[in-house]
């Protein structure tokens, strides 16, 4: 029998596993770039993405190269070019934007793949750079977050000979309904899972009895962080009998607290020390570069801790490496790099990329330096749960689920 998310029994206990893989910093871009500038949206009150440890033994160690069946050096893509369009965070966002970067240059080390990027400041550049992708030639283009949903379906239309993706969001129509596309591939991730993990985690370190959760933009994509996240406080609190109050997030409202940006920093941190202001002792923001306002925040204020998104902080923002308590990670490098290597041979399809915590698609990374500061009982308690999200015992339930 399936378990609820909010009423569970912990049984069981065993050794803690948690290992990320960290994206590559993406230094060097590519011609067909634009400058870096995200628009705000308007406020809304419905909220909205690894790194080898080798001192970690391993969930599912370094999975950056790829699926570990496939061997991607046999696949000979000189004769085609992936080509990724990035949303208005810019290729080095040490978050989502950048992990697919780097799964763009693992297909171009390892398997020839010619490249080509655009990488846009705001939501007016997104058309005119999925169209120049399709001008050049591209074999798939790769749309790089929920934003781009629009541009990257009308050029899928337009385009029904060249290969389309859009990492972090299905495809649908002006209504919000889904809409298949035989040339169109959806590149989405279960990170409700993993942020369950995380809300645990964060319940159970706590000194304050009080966390707190953030989003960039109220997008499902977002939200679903926000989601799992709440509902892994309350497993713990069901648990433990505690209290810990979760603040930036309702669940069952679907409202809570948003920069309406992912790139302004000043709003993270402004975020944050509201949170902090109100007793916040951890901290999850949802929101790209944002966050690193929120990192800023903590660290200036001292005993504050930080669970990053997307890809593991502690490697991508090392200057933050010591207030970093764990990240949720998820595999959209290699989710592009599939992509591109389905096109080289032949096998490319509509059907999505999930990533979850069975296939490896999203995990908790690493705690790093801050092993001690996770009760041991809290560490054992989060791998039995994790191997129940697994099994399919345990159901983490999100309106934003893939």
């Amino acid at each position: 029998m399936k378990k609820s998310t909010s009423f569970m029994a912990l049984t069981g206990v065993a050794a803690l596993v948690l290992a990320g893989c960290a994206d590559d910093a993406a230094d060097e871009k590519t011609d067909s770039e634009t400058s870096v500038e995200q628009t705000e949206s308007e406020d809304t009150d419905s909220d909205d993405t690894e790194s080898e440890d080798t001192d970690t033994e391993g969930e599912d160690e370094g999975t950056d190269e790829g699926d570990a069946t496939r061997d991607y050096s046999a696949i000979d893509a000189s004769d085609y070019t992936g080509c990724l369009v990035s949303d208005a965070g810019g290729w080095d966002d040490k978050s989502f934007n950048e992990s697919a970067f780097n799964g763009l240059n693992d297909a171009a080390d390892s398997m020839g793949v010619n490249t080509s990027t655009a990488e846009s400041s705001s939501e007016s550049d997104f058309d005119p750079n999925v169209r120049a992708m399709v001008d050049e030639g591209c074999d798939i283009v790769i749309g790089v977050g929920f934003m781009l949903g629009e541009a990257v379906g009308n050029a899928a239309d337009a385009n029904p000979d060249v290969a389309f993706a859009l990492v972090d969001s299905t495809f649908t129509d002006n209504e919000g309904n889904p809409v298949d596309r035989d040339n169109a591939r959806a590149l989405i991730f279960n990170t409700a899972e993993a942020a369950y993990l995380a809300g645990y985690v964060a319940a159970g370190s706590t000194q304050t009895g009080i966390v707190a959760t953030f989003g960039g933009q109220p997008i499902p994509s977002v939200q679903i962080f926000m989601d799992g996240f709440v509902d892994g406080v309350a497993a713990y609190n069901e648990a433990h009998g505690a209290n810990v109050e979760v603040l930036g997030w309702d669940k069952e409202s679907q409202s809570g607290s948003f920069a309406n940006s992912f790139d302004d920093q000043a709003q993270g941190q402004q975020l944050a020390n509201g949170f902090i202001n109100q007793g916040a002792d951890i901290i999850m923001p949802v929101a790209g570069p944002v966050g690193l306002g929120a990192a800023a925040a903590a660290q200036s204020a001292g005993d504050v801790y930080i669970i990053g998104v997307d890809s593991d902080w502690y490697e991508s923002a090392p200057e933050f490496s010591s207030i970093i308590l764990t990240s949720v990670v998820k595999d959209i490098d290699v989710s592009v790099l599939d992509s591109i290597a389905d096109v080289a041979e032949g096998k490319f399809s509509n059907e999505p990329f999930v990533g979850t915590l069975e296939n490896g698609g999203v995990r908790l990374a690493p705690f790093h330096d801050l092993e001690d500061q996770v009760p041991a009982e809290v560490v054992s308690e989060v791998e039995t749960l994790r191997e129940q999200i697994i099994s399919g015992e345990l159901v983490v339930e999100t309106p934003n689920a893939p």
